[in-house]
């Protein structure tokens, strides 16, 4: 039997948001059993519950919100809330990103043990355990969830430029492995594509404090934090993304280039499909749902060895 967790006392911290641009100010404090994890946004302290029915969309990253209230960029926070075993939570924002920090998740998993954790007097809901694949994507871009005793991720990417080329990764997320081998990986960028993000109102708060920025050639702005950064950031948003299925899954996710979008179209389907596996005995049967991008790829992307 396992206990909730919430925190022990609030927290706070500032920085601007990587797509707005715009400073904000965001501060953690502990909810009672059963709360979930809640954003409070504006003046309005508007409810945003982290949900499958708040997600929005994909887009660059992970916005969630509700009756025309929208958080950006969550995936960072919530992958440390998922990682560090956080039931309960309440996130009061002024603004509509959270910040950015160092573009990791390292600064939230270090804000949360600053505010410390406390079991409460209630049981942790049982694990969502997956218990039939289900697939997402198209031939190129893919994610899937398999039956499996544990909560396990293995991921393939696959880019063409000599500064990421071909990264195979996969971990068993303890919160050991989360806090040292996962939470300190960066978001990343390409500097040909900036101008056209910023032309969409995106990237307007992105540096070289804030993400890994990768030049024509070299990453511009230092040393790497793992030499397969790139697809352990990729892990990371992935248990960012998961969080909002509400509670933890057992099951291994398989991805190759997969993002924010095949993400979500999991989690809608994971939930979907788990209501009827949770009224009936379980099945290893096979459910694959096409993204709306199906053959829309222009490169195929090489085959990674394993």
């Amino acid at each position: 039997m396992e206990l909730q967790h919430s925190i022990r006392k609030p927290v706070t911290c500032e920085g601007v948001g990587l797509h707005t641009g715009v400073p904000v100010t965001m501060r953690l404090l502990p909810a009672p059993p059963d709360h979930g994890v809640v954003f409070l946004v504006g003046p309005e302290r508007v409810r945003v519950p982290v949900c499958p029915e708040s997600l929005l969309n994909g887009h660059y990253a992970t916005t969630i919100g509700v009756d025309g209230t929208q958080i950006q960029t969550v995936e960072h926070l919530l992958a440390a809330v998922r990682g560090l075993g956080i039931d309960n939570l309440l996130i009061e924002l002024d603004g509509p990103e959270l910040p950015a920090m160092d573009g990791s998740s390292a600064p939230f998993v270090s804000l949360l043990y600053a505010a410390g954790r406390e079991a409460q007097v209630a049981v942790r809901p049982p694990a969502l355990r997956v218990a039939e694949s289900i697939r997402v994507g198209n031939e190129h871009r893919w994610l899937q969830i398999l039956p499996g005793a544990d909560f396990r991720i293995s991921y393939t990417l696959d880019h063409e430029h000599p500064a990421v080329g071909v990264q195979v990764a996969s971990f068993v997320p303890s919160e050991r492995v989360f806090v040292e081998e996962l939470a300190p990986a960066r978001t990343y960028g390409f500097l040909k594509d900036l101008e056209l993000l910023r032309q969409q109102g995106l990237a307007l708060g992105g540096s070289l404090a804030n993400a890994v920025v990768v030049g024509q050639e070299r990453i511009l702005n230092g040393a790497l934090r793992f030499h397969d950064e790139f697809v352990r950031h990729k892990i990371l948003d992935v248990i960012g993304d998961l969080a909002l299925v509400g509670r933890p899954v057992l099951g291994h996710v398989v991805a190759r280039n997969a993002g924010h979008a095949l993400n979500h179209l999991l989690v809608r389907e994971l939930v979907k499909t788990a209501r009827r596996w949770e009224d009936a005995a379980p099945r290893r049967t096979s459910l694959h749902v096409e993204a709306p991008w199906q053959g829309a790829t222009r490169r195929r992307p090489r085959v990674a060895a394993h």
